[in-house]
């Protein structure tokens, strides 16, 4: 197994991860920090169905992009008026992923 280089890491990206060691710091970081934003959003489509990209509709009947991009304001909102340092929220993982799910909306809108 060679050592890989900015243009083939993103082709070898599974197996890059499979070999810590030629892997640096900061790419560490970045996996822990993406699985993170996974499991949440996993969690909380567990938890609360598809609610993002497939809403009840209740009351509001705007598309799952302009849905989402309200709640996209509502965080860049809340990160203004309070900053990233909630005590009880983690609002750049939040905004995070919301704009996942944004891109997510996106790219099946296009289907």
């Amino acid at each position: 197994m060679g050592k890989y280089n900015k243009e083939n890491i993103d082709d070898n990206i599974d197996d890059v991860l499979n070999n810590i060691d030629i892997i640096n710091p900061v790419e560490i970081s970045i996996n822990k920090e993406c699985d993170s934003v996974k499991k949440l959003l996993i969690s909380k489509n567990r938890k609360y169905g598809n609610s993002a990209l497939s809403p009840q509709r209740v009351f509001s009947k705007s598309s799952n992009i302009e849905q989402l991009l309200v709640r996209i304001d509502d965080k860049l909102s809340r990160i203004k008026t309070s900053g990233t340092n909630m005590p009880d929220e983690d609002t750049v993982q939040d905004l995070i992923g919301y704009l996942i799910l944004l891109k997510i909306a996106q790219k099946e809108e296009v289907k």
